[in-house]
């Protein structure tokens, strides 16, 4: 992998689907900055109700990739949400935690005010987006344009990172939830991945029990507009990738007269099902393997698993099934890894390349590849310790979806999905299997329009393989003031990816000018 893509990763890797129980995702390509380094644990002044506190803290950036960006001053700070925002005075506080980073070329008289980042998910860090967006324009990061007007906001949100952080998975768990057969076919194999599963909400919903609830989307998008007011600013600006479409989407829905401008990019149909949404991802995952091969084919002298890259990629997953590699540090890339490392590859176009050398090199006998693309994926660390990213991801979906399906209709849909998409349909049917287990309440999201907010721009990308281009549509429909922005690209989320997607957003963050009506970007 080469330093551009392992960078574009490391960006990248702070977003997580909101569909999928299993499956991390990624945000805007093209993130060139340093190889992030150990992840630091700052923490930020405390604040009263309704205020921030800031201090300062450039050591957010130099844990985060070794040094601070140039002209960039940053400041950190926690804002205290109630547990439960149906009972604002009971119970304890969770303490959320935000970076505010400010270019020295803003002018006071022409600032904005604050832009605040969600990067996705649930799981991801928007204090970490932050920190590698404002390194600038030539590292895949925000326009000068808008660093030049807006304090750039990035804030982890309850559950997640430095914010009273959700941990409920075993380091061990985790290895064997990610080594597991993706398409367990047999019913012994299908019931041995079940019991893991099991295991894991079981591990959650004894440790946290009814406080779980207190993880749901809903309750997050109350603490945005705590936040949003924290900061200073009377309505907000909103920038959201991924599940961060979906944070926005319900913020507009609870505070449309708070908003300024919502940008949502990548993005989650709220009034899709559980189920729907999966199936969604599933053929999203399948037209980018698809578009992976066709790009093979085209560029045999980048992809050494040409002409038959299918095919490859199969055969790897195949033999990793029955004599899988054992890779530098003793673990096995059995088909669960591989398939993990197939998954995080396609986020990007970048990525392609990475994933037609690791699997050329597992065919070889070398896992280090797969290894390298599915551990960044999955934030694992060399000393086999995990980030709580899937702990997080694993508790929103969970309390977020009312009506997962049970055991015997994930057992169904696993057979019929693989015969609709052959490599992933079978996967993220079994990628289901824990919220089937979820003990405890739920706290599903309102999908309704956002009366009386402002327009609200939503962006898709052709050939996004987390949130497929055709949520769009169906998210702006939702809303009833949302405008869709096309890009005609491939990887997860679009902005600010090109000049026409960039001049295009730019011009609703800054004038609140939406584009032409339909537009469509292209690749390049």
């Amino acid at each position: 992998m080469d330093r551009r893509s392992r960078l574009t990763v490391a960006v990248l890797a702070v977003l997580v689907t909101a569909t999928g129980c299993t499956l991390p995702s990624f945000a805007p390509e093209g993130a060139d900055q340093p190889a992030r380094a150990e992840s630091g644990t700052s923490a930020p002044g405390s604040a009263a109700p309704g205020s921030a506190r800031w201090r300062p803290c450039p050591e957010v950036a130099r844990d985060l990739v070794g040094r601070t960006a140039p002209g960039m001053a940053y400041e950190c700070a926690t804002v205290p949400v109630p547990e439960d925002w149906s009972k604002p005075d009971a119970g304890e506080k969770y303490d959320i935690s935000l970076v505010r980073i400010r270019s020295s070329r803003q002018k006071a008289s022409e600032r904005i005010g604050s832009l605040l980042l969600n990067p996705g998910g649930p799981g991801g860090s928007g204090v970490d987006l932050a920190v590698y967006l404002t390194f600038g324009e030539k590292l895949g990061g925000l326009p000068t344009e808008i660093t030049d007007r807006f304090d750039i906001v990035g804030f982890d949100p309850r559950g997640i990172s430095r914010s009273s952080p959700v941990k409920c998975i075993d380091a061990k768990d985790q290895d064997a939830s990610f080594a597991a057969d993706p398409d367990p076919v047999t019913q012994a194999e299908f019931d041995a991945v079940a019991a893991l599963n099991k295991k894991i909400a079981d591990g959650c919903t004894k440790k946290y029990g009814d406080d779980l609830t207190d993880f749901s989307t809903e309750q997050a998008a109350r603490d945005v507009d705590a936040l949003r007011a924290a900061v200073g600013d009377e309505k907000l600006t909103y920038l959201g990738y991924s599940y961060g479409t979906l944070l926005g989407a319900t913020y507009a829905q609870l505070f449309p007269k708070n908003v300024r401008a919502l940008v949502l990019d990548g993005a989650v149909d709220p009034t899709e099902t559980f189920t729907q949404g999966s199936e969604q991802q599933a053929k999203g995952f399948e037209r980018a393997f698809t578009n992976f091969t066709k790009w093979c084919t085209a560029e045999p002298g980048r992809c050494p698993i040409a002409p038959d890259a299918r095919g490859a990629v199969t055969d790897a997953l195949a033999k990793a099934e029955t004599s899988p590699v054992r890779g530098a540090d003793g673990r096995e890339a059995t088909a669960g890894w591989v398939f993990l490392g197939l998954i995080s590859s396609l986020y990007t176009e970048s990525g392609w390349a990475d994933l037609a050398n690791a699997i050329d090199d597992l065919q070889a006998g070398d896992a280090t590849g797969i290894f390298e693309l599915a551990d960044q994926y999955a934030e694992r660390e060399p000393d086999g310790t995990y980030s709580n990213l899937f702990d997080a991801n694993l508790t929103v979906n969970c309390v977020d979806n009312e009506k997962a399906p049970g055991v015997a209709e994930i057992r169904k849909l696993q057979g019929e999905w693989r015969a609709k998409y052959p490599l992933f349909g079978a996967p993220m049917a079994v990628g289901m299997l824990p919220c089937a287990y979820w003990g405890g309440q739920r706290d599903p999201y309102p999908a309704g329009e956002a009366k009386g907010a402002p327009p609200i721009l939503v962006v898709g990308t052709t050939g996004d393989p987390a949130t497929p281009y055709e949520n769009t549509a169906d998210l702006a429909k939702m809303l009833g003031v949302g405008q869709v922005l096309t890009w005609e690209g491939e990887g997860h989320t679009a902005y600010p990816s090109t000049p026409c997607i960039k001049d295009a957003v730019d011009g609703y963050l800054l004038d609140l000018k939406m584009p032409a009506e339909g537009l469509r970007c292209p690749p390049k």
